[in-house]
């Protein structure tokens, strides 16, 4: 199994930053990308942004411009910075990768616990 630990959630006010971070550790073949979603109460869970193996990476309209998501690069790590944040943002934050545990295994969805963020003055 593949496991990811996110880290860097918390209470912020609006227009500040945070930074999370996710790291991928357990039986890896292969991480074919790495992204973060978040699911807000009575909210379906959304992509918030997406990295892949070569840099190339996704972010959801309602991030851009503010969210930017690095990492990965080889090092099973991905982080999100995350700023100007809204009380719109306020969501349990969860990583996922996309990955392989053996050369002839499916390529699997593989989550985190989550990390709560709260925007609130």
């Amino acid at each position: 199994q593949v496991r990811l630990v996110e880290a860097g959630g918390g209470l912020v006010q609006p227009g500040g930053s945070l930074r999370l971070s996710c790291a991928a550790s357990g039986s890896i073949f292969t991480i074919n990308d790495m992204g973060w979603y978040r699911q807000a109460p009575g909210k379906q869970r959304e992509l918030v942004a997406a990295i892949t193996t070569d840099g190339s990476t996704n972010h959801a309209d309602s991030v851009k411009g503010r969210f930017t998501i690095s990492g990965f690069n080889g090092q099973n790590t991905v982080y999100l910075q995350m700023n100007s944040l809204k009380p719109e943002d306020t969501a349990v934050y969860y990583c996922n990768a996309e990955a392989k545990t053996s050369s002839n295994a499916r390529v699997m969805d593989f989550w985190g616990k989550g990390t709560l963020v709260t925007v609130s003055s």
